[in-house]
């Protein structure tokens, strides 16, 4: 299923870029990244857009809702992914923009999850499943304040929160236009005949009429089924 490639470049480039953030030593393949220091920020387009090198131990905007609260969103993390998964087979057939969204999220979640999983481990400051998440794009945006917090700047993100946000928003709005779609493909009975009866006469329309010409078509022929039916009573009428 070529739509998980999607999934699988939003994992690549999302661990790439944290690494290279966060920095790696591999002796033995000779790999040594030595990474920002930790509340290090970078200027890339002025103080609009920065390199920041933070973590976050909790959830979405930093809200950290204590150490329990780690193991769940991980647990969590994992059967969502699943879920998407099977969700993704499930609906090959639908259109390509719909689980492209889901194959975003699903990117996305599997991105942070590696971060809960293993991270901790891999650099020696926490237990399986208790890592943090490594955040780094820090962008200036208008204030705005979510439970009960002011924020004067988005909350600092990767590219695994990109790509769930990218997918939500691409999902509100195409699902909304596709469902449309169906129901337009329903009442006009595309991919089956529409046959409607009138006066004990069957017509066929094509699936792809729409209600209109069928209405359209069904009021002509009412109309020339009275026509023939005055002409009838009138010559009854002369024969009397």
């Amino acid at each position: 299923m070529r739509i998980i490639y999607i999934s699988v470049f939003v994992v690549i480039i999302d661990q790439i870029t944290k690494l290279l953030v966060k920095g790696i030593s591999i002796p033995f393949l000779n790999v040594n990244i030595e990474g920002m220091k930790y509340g290090q920020s970078t200027d890339v387009f002025g103080s609009f857009f920065c390199l920041t090198y933070v973590e976050n131990p909790g959830m979405a905007f930093g809200i950290d809702l204590g150490e329990s609260s780690k193991l769940f969103l991980s647990l969590f993390s994992i059967i969502a992914s699943i879920a998407i998964i099977y969700y993704l087979f499930k609906m090959k057939d639908e259109r390509f923009i719909l689980r492209a969204s889901l194959a975003l999220i699903l990117g996305g979640a599997i991105g942070n999850l590696i971060d809960r999983v293993f991270y901790g481990v891999i650099y020696g400051y926490s237990k399986l499943f208790y890592g943090s998440v490594v955040d780094f794009f820090n962008v200036d945006f208008f204030d705005f304040t979510i439970f009960s917090r002011t924020y004067e700047r988005w909350p600092i993100f990767n590219v695994a929160d990109a790509a769930v946000t990218m997918g939500v928003v691409l999902l509100l709005i195409f699902h909304r236009s596709i469902e449309g779609r169906k129901d337009i493909e329903t009442v006009n009975g595309t991919g089956a005949d529409t046959v409607a009866v009138v006066n004990g006469e069957n017509c066929d329309y094509s699936g792809n009429n729409t209600i209109d010409q069928i209405d359209l078509e069904l009021n002509e022929k009412n109309e020339y089924i009275t026509a023939e039916n005055g002409k009838d009573n009138k010559r009854k009428e002369t024969e009397v």
